[in-house]
């Protein structure tokens, strides 16, 4: 029998929260930030698999793709097989971390899917009239302020990030599509419109392979003994984490500092609202 320090351990990676955004004390979902922690989960042990829990309702594609590659870089690397687990949702972004893995299990009442691009903003065309505040705007070259809030919609400019946003889209579905190569079993005007799906819905779609949890999957696999451990990533202290504020470099107000953290702790919590969390 295994004494308990010694037995056979699957190295789990965590990812929950919004993709790439981030407040001075609560850091983001970033390749940055957890580079160690998965460089480490695929060292640590000797079972030919790492396991990965999805917790995510999306974010940044930049940071969404690079924490893809890195995992399926050492996952060639190591030859390890990737498991990954969706818990409450793996949308948008979360979803393009849930590709990363060999497999794909989620939660009965997970929220899968929303496979597409996404930009949200406001229109204040009429305020700063309504206040009596003239706004003073100069550029070098002829694009610079596009999409400006504070000025009506240009169809040109819609255009251009409908473009961008349709190039994006496009590396999205290419990589479910490479990813999930045979088990797809739904029209790309479906899968790929942007919708979410119950867990039983993504598996019947082929977006997932199964309903399953991460403690039963990986005994089923790896035998009742095997022990599961989280690698964390590491976490810079207080102290760290202020410096690392807005407010901290010279010339930028704190109540600013103050306003940018609470902006994106909004942005955090639109995302997840979405969704009904």
């Amino acid at each position: 029998m295994w004494p308990f320090s010694r037995r056979p351990f699957v190295p789990v990676l965590r990812f929950h929260g919004p993709i790439g955004m981030a407040t001075p004390l609560r850091p983001g979902l970033t390749l940055g930030a957890y580079a160690n922690a998965i460089e480490k989960a695929f060292l640590v042990s000797k079972l030919p698999a790492v396991a990965v829990i999805v917790n995510s309702p999306g974010g940044s594609p930049v940071q969404s793709n690079l924490l893809f590659k890195r995992i399926r870089q050492l996952a060639a690397e190591k030859k390890k097989r990737v498991y990954v687990f969706c818990e409450d949702v793996a949308a948008s972004g979360g979803y393009f971390l849930a590709i990363a893995g060999d497999e794909i299990y989620a939660d009965p009442s997970s929220i899968v899917g929303s496979i597409g691009v996404v930009s949200r903003g406001f229109g204040f065309v009429d305020l700063l009239d309504r206040i009596g505040v003239e706004r003073r705007v100069y550029t070098a070259g002829t694009n610079k302020n596009q999409l400006d809030p504070f000025l009506p919609e240009d169809p040109d400019d819609i255009a251009r990030l409908k473009s961008i946003q349709q190039d994006v889209h496009d590396i999205f579905i290419g990589l479910v599509k490479e990813r999930r190569l045979g088990k797809l079993k739904a029209p790309d005007t479906e899968l790929f419109s942007g919708a979410f799906w119950s867990a039983a819905r993504a598996v019947e779609f082929g977006l997932v392979d199964g309903i399953a949890d991460i403690r039963s999957k990986m005994q089923d696999i790896f035998g009742e003994k095997v022990r599961l451990k989280v690698i964390e990533p590491e976490k810079p202290g207080l102290l760290a984490r202020l410096r690392r504020t807005p407010g901290a470099i010279s010339g930028y107000p704190p109540a600013l500092a103050f306003a940018d953290d609470l902006v994106s702790a909004v942005e955090a919590r639109t995302l997840w609202s979405r969704f009904g969390l």
